[in-house]
């Protein structure tokens, strides 16, 4: 069971090292359950292994230690403290931030940040930015439940990130890869679902608090990409954060309902106790179906893989599309097939994200030029 390390106060734990970004950087859900079980494997044959990069930042493994009998894992929740149930930011959340390393490659250079705001749940914070380029506009990049961050030790997928002069913010959603420990192992994402989401659109907004306080990003050009319940979670925080400006969203969950009768991430002998009443009020603020609506001002993409993607149901589909305001881009792909050969395969996956936060800025010069003559 891992513990927080004493000497960095961080938990830490190292992965897969990526060597193909440009399929990496936007690759279709894999869904089944045997797919995730070789993630799991290969993640943990990867933390092992040592770093190929001598550039990549070093820093502490994480500790194990066993309970003893009778020794009770430490609680998490303080309602006082922090509300899941919501995804407005609460007041009063205070922040600790710890450098763990920084390191320069070909054309950018890369900080590994550990970031906490809440007992327990140290976060590992990939801050890659283009070298030489002052105060560059910023995309937070947050892909779906159980993916990780190993990505970001990756020089190759580091400067596919910030070509053309982007910085990028890179993380994992609550209970997802090291910020799953001392937890029961029955506990999953899902089964935690108000904690998942709710922790997840927090930290969103604690982040970019971080990124102001820095003073090195141009806050006024301020992206999002997500895919899955990386998707989800970008519709809730730029729904009561309008510092996130474009988002691009592919194949995002929602219509709890719906998703949790139907969805094949969730297995039959836990479906059951997912669509009871109580389960679902506890995510009922949480619902991308409903805030979704609310980004009629915002530059919007939705993405949708129509075969062989299983874990957004087809009717979730149906109802995500439907609720979209006019402002939305809709795109489908007729399969994952497709996905890869059309934008994976060919290095355009954050192509669109990277265009709409670019014309950010200027979108707002020229409405404040047009209201002030009078148009």
């Amino acid at each position: 069971m891992g513990v927080i390390d004493k000497g960095t106060n961080v938990f830490i734990s190292l992965a897969l090292l990526l060597s193909t970004p440009t399929i990496a950087a936007s690759r279709p859900q894999d869904t089944t359950a045997a797919a995730l079980s070789r993630q799991n494997t290969e993640n943990s044959k990867a933390a092992a292994a040592p770093s190929d990069s001598s550039n990549v930042p070093t820093f502490n493994g994480m500790q194990t230690r066993v309970l003893k009998d009778g020794e009770k894992v430490p609680e998490r929740k303080n309602p006082e403290y922090e509300d899941w149930s919501r995804p407005e930011l609460p007041t009063g959340m205070k922040k600790e931030i710890v450098p763990l390393g920084k390191s320069e490659g070909d054309g950018f250079t890369r900080e590994l940040i550990s970031v906490q705001w809440r007992q327990m749940d140290p976060i590992n914070l990939w801050i890659v930015k283009p070298a030489g380029l002052k105060n560059p506009p910023v995309i937070l990049y947050l892909y779906s439940y159980n993916a990780s961050n190993a990505r970001y030790r990756d020089p190759e997928f580091c400067r596919f990130l910030t070509r053309e002069g982007f910085a990028a913010v890179g993380f994992v959603s609550a209970l997802t890869e090291q910020r799953f420990h001392d937890r029961a192992r029955i506990q999953t994402f899902v089964s935690e679902l108000q904690e998942s989401l709710g922790a997840t659109v927090h930290d969103i907004q604690l982040i970019l608090n971080y990124l102001a306080e820095r003073g090195d990003f141009d806050m006024s050009r301020v992206g999002m990409w997500g895919d899955g319940s990386g998707a989800s979670i970008a519709i809730m925080a730029a729904a009561v954060d309008s510092r996130i400006q474009a988002l691009d969203l592919l194949d995002p969950w929602g219509d709890w309902p719906d998703w949790l009768a139907k969805s094949s991430l969730v297995t039959d002998k836990d479906r059951a106790e997912y669509v009871t009443p109580g389960f679902l009020q506890s995510v009922e603020s949480l619902e991308p179906l409903k805030l979704l609506p609310k980004l009629s001002e915002r530059t919007v993409r939705l993405q949708y893989i129509l075969d062989g993607v299983t874990v957004t149901p087809t009717l979730v589909r149906a109802k995500m599309e439907s609720a979209a305001p006019p402002n939305v881009e809709i795109v489908h792909y007729k399969d994952t097939q497709e996905f890869v050969s059309d934008i994976a395969s060919k290095g355009r996956g954050f192509d669109w994200i990277k265009g709409r936060v670019a014309q950010t800025e200027s979108t707002k010069r020229d409405l404040n030029t047009k209201t002030s003559l009078g148009h």
